[in-house]
């Protein structure tokens, strides 16, 4: 890759999957990690204190003492990470359900897109060891976005991306109103609207191996009401992130 990418990485007890994960990533060249944990009460940050004394200038780590959130920890890290000189700027879960091995193929789409889905829906796309409900469930949820919102991309909640950071730059981060997984579909849709470039890229998604889902009640009522809520919004004019 001659790409310099930069990978956001938000943590909240994953000190068992974090070792793997950046370990993955540092395989490739060009490739820093910045580590955002939310005051994980299992140690999760000192486990990737250790990672940033391990690849000293690769691997950098950012506490966060404020409110938790998932889409909180993304906005700190993304503030962050804009202003670092890098090329693109990658999105990942921590739980090994995205595999770094793929990240390249994503890195190189950002070449003719400002923002690329690593997509479970499309041609090539898979999904391991989910349970036909839960594979129901995901499908139906991008389906329903897709028709409220009118994006167009197939796999509207992955958390798999990466962002010129042009794009990314472009975004009103301190505007977002979303907090837990419904953030991603905010981020798109506020991308869209903007006039942003939106390509994907097959993935395959495998379950999380370590640790317990944050998918509460909470999170699957505000990603119900948030699609109805960013179409309620004023219009702005489009702005173009090229």
């Amino acid at each position: 890759m001659s790409r310099s990418a930069l990978v956001v990485i938000p943590t909240y007890n994953e000190r068992a999957n974090l070792p793997v994960l950046v370990e993955g990533l540092m395989a490739h060249d060009h490739v820093r990690v910045l580590v955002v944990d939310d005051q994980s009460p299992d140690g999760t940050g000192e486990v990737a204190d250790g990672l940033a004394r391990r690849y000293p200038g690769r691997v950098q780590v950012l506490h966060r003492t404020g409110k938790r959130g998932f889409g909180r920890s993304y906005i700190d890290g993304m503030k962050q990470a804009i202003r670092e000189p890098v090329d693109v700027i990658c999105q990942m879960d921590a739980d090994l359900s995205h595999d770094p091995r793929q990240l390249p193929e994503l890195i190189a789409a950002s070449t003719r897109a400002d923002v690329v889905i690593g997509s479970r829906y499309v041609p090539n796309g898979e999904i391991v060891n989910w349970p036909k409900r839960r594979r129901i469930l995901s499908r139906v949820a991008n389906v329903y976005i897709r028709t409220v919102t009118r994006l167009r991309a197939r796999d509207c909640t992955s958390g798999y991306r990466c962002w010129t950071r042009e794009a990314m730059s472009g975004l009103p981060l301190d505007e977002f109103f979303s907090d837990g997984y419904s953030f991603l579909v905010e981020m798109l849709f506020v991308a869209a609207r903007r006039g942003c470039r939106i390509a994907e890229v097959p993935i395959t998604f495998v379950e999380r191996r370590e640790g317990e889902s944050k998918v509460s009640r909470a999170v699957l009522i505000e990603s119900a009401i948030t699609p109805w809520r960013l179409i309620a919004r004023p219009s702005r004019s489009r702005k173009a992130a090229r």
